[in-house]
């Protein structure tokens, strides 16, 4: 029978227990009969005194999001964004605006974040700013929220997953077929082999977890060095013929111009994964600023020289015609050291993925320990306090969408889903200080003019696609943000109980030796 660590009681005593007391999810007071009664039993309101510990400090925060965005995109996305810009001096310029939009973004979850130190990202603030536990605010007030779990657990957080280790698979094959593209599903299987190797490293220590990010970060750089001096190399023998063409044959079409800045900003993602672990995050008042404002400008710095390190080296219709970047590259410039490269974009686009699971997992632990999935999702470890079911659960939501989709489908449907839900964050950002503007409050604030351009802006990047450019994909993504109503309506608002869940969830405890987490505020 399943046992309670803190308590010393079967589940069966605890049972027998209050059954109307009160408890709090962080600052969220719950109230007994608002739970999701889809959870098992074995959940009731207890306090097992398991829960995440804070042992993330600047250091490790700054390598989550600069380790995290420096990865796969850099190495995938400047086909794209060349394809969509259709020149070089056009492409350069996105490149920019892209990272500019990134850091206005990333600011404005500063703000949010050293504001609701919680973990879970936009569903902490959405809780916060649209439900405020006000029973009668209860049926919509929960409707923000759920749909960002609904759509980021099951889309957006296991797309950039599945993108990242799809990156890492081809890079893996390619050298294996020198003159052609490696078979797909020879890339999809390593690519589910990396997946579960991150997932089992996540699942076993979080400061292993921890300590890969910063290793993988230093060779990122390292990557990133050895590409800018070859391109300082090249341009020093000459080499000026594609930086010289500039603006020549910039694109018109504003549909492929937006398309160029999903690929730029699909390189730039990750700017709020830290946000994702704030309830690990030492002192989240002061580094989740500190952080942002170290990582993003050093990417920045990053993929413009490498990107000028490309076309000093590789004609554009190279450039254009190759999924690894790269990889040529390293055949131009390296002779016979180019297998450096290939191991060093691997190994880049392995940290990258870590640092996305890292982060995708707690989303699924918050959501679940919130009501909006079921509740097992946010057992802990008994031992490694590691959130293995969540884990587990990324883990296949984004082993099976790697099955019908290839990479340029997945970017497509990641940066469309994403930015809706990021000018809400912009917005959100107004809504609290009007709510708190007789409050003084010492949390970090960014100017007001950053969060009304990242509304401005993801208007724009979701409405063009629709319109100019719509794909059956995006068709899609709105179709299930209306099923994820109905999921809401009948499972967490009408909480219609589904059979063999509690069962399940007892036999889960079994086998990974978990317990529900602490419900102690986690600030």
């Amino acid at each position: 029978m399943p046992y309670d660590a803190k308590n010393g009681k079967t589940n069966n005593e605890i049972r027998n227990g209050n059954r109307t007391e009160k408890y709090k999810y962080d600052q969220f007071a719950v109230d007994d009969n608002d739970t999701d009664q889809n959870a098992s039993l074995d959940s009731d309101k207890t306090d097992t005194g398991v829960k995440m510990e804070r042992s993330l400090g600047l250091i490790s925060g700054t390598a989550i999001i600069s380790g995290t965005m420096i990865g796969s995109g850099i190495f995938v996305s400047p086909r794209g964004v060349l394809y969509g810009a259709g020149s070089v001096g056009m492409s350069m310029v996105i490149w920019l605006a892209c990272g500019i939009l990134s850091m206005f973004g990333a600011l404005t979850y500063a703000e949010l974040g050293s504001t609701i130190p919680l973990s879970g990202a936009e569903h902490a603030y959405f809780m916060e700013a649209f439900c405020k536990n006000k029973k009668r605010r209860n049926l919509f007030g929960r409707i923000p929220a759920f749909l960002f779990d609904w759509i980021c657990i099951f889309i957006i957080r296991t797309t950039m997953f599945a993108g990242m280790c799809f990156t890492l698979g081809t890079y893996v094959t390619q050298p294996f077929y020198p003159d052609c593209m490696p078979p797909l599903y020879l890339t999809k299987l390593v690519t589910a082999i990396s997946m579960f190797i991150l997932c089992f490293i996540n699942c076993m220590s979080i400061k292993f977890a921890e300590k890969i990010q910063v290793f993988m970060m230093a060779v990122k750089l390292i990557a990133a060095v050895i590409i800018v001096a070859g391109g300082c190399y090249s341009l020093s023998q000459g080499d000026t013929e594609t930086l010289a063409s500039g603006f020549e044959g910039t694109s018109t079409d504003t549909a492929m111009l937006v398309l160029s800045f999903y690929n730029g900003l699909w390189a730039y993602d990750g700017w709020n994964n830290l946000n994702f672990v704030t309830e690990e995050l030492k002192n989240p008042k002061k580094n989740i600023p500190r952080a942002i404002c170290i990582a993003l400008p050093l990417v920045m710095l990053v993929y413009l020289s490498i990107n000028v390190g490309y076309f000093a080296v590789l004609p554009k219709q190279e450039i254009l015609s190759s999924d690894a970047v790269a990889v040529l590259w390293g055949k131009r410039i390296l002779g016979v050291m180019q297998w450096i490269m290939p191991m060093f974009v691997i190994c880049s686009c392995f940290g990258s993925a870590n640092g996305s699971l890292f982060s995708s997992g707690r989303l699924s632990y918050v959501a679940a320990r919130d009501g909006h999935l079921p509740s097992g999702i946010s057992f802990l470890h008994v031992q490694r306090h590691t959130p293995i079911p969540s884990m587990i659960f990324t883990l296949t939501l984004s082993t099976l969408l790697i099955i019908p989709f290839d990479l340029g489908a997945l970017i497509g449907i990641f940066s469309f889903t994403s930015w809706i839900f990021y000018g809400v964050s912009a917005a959100t950002v107004l809504l609290l200080r009007y709510r708190n503007r007789h409050k003084k409050l010492d949390s970090y604030k960014v100017p007001l003019f950053i969060p009304v351009v990242v509304i401005l802006l993801s208007t724009f990047l979701v409405l063009v696609p629709l319109i100019y450019l719509p794909k059956p994909e995006y068709k899609y993504v709105v179709l299930f943000m209306a099923v994820g109503l109905c999921i809401y309506f009948l499972f967490v608002y009408r909480k219609i109980k589904v059979p063999y869940v509690d069962s399940a969830t007892r036999l889960m405890q079994k086998l990974l030796v978990v317990v529900p987490p602490s419900q102690e505020k986690s600030y």
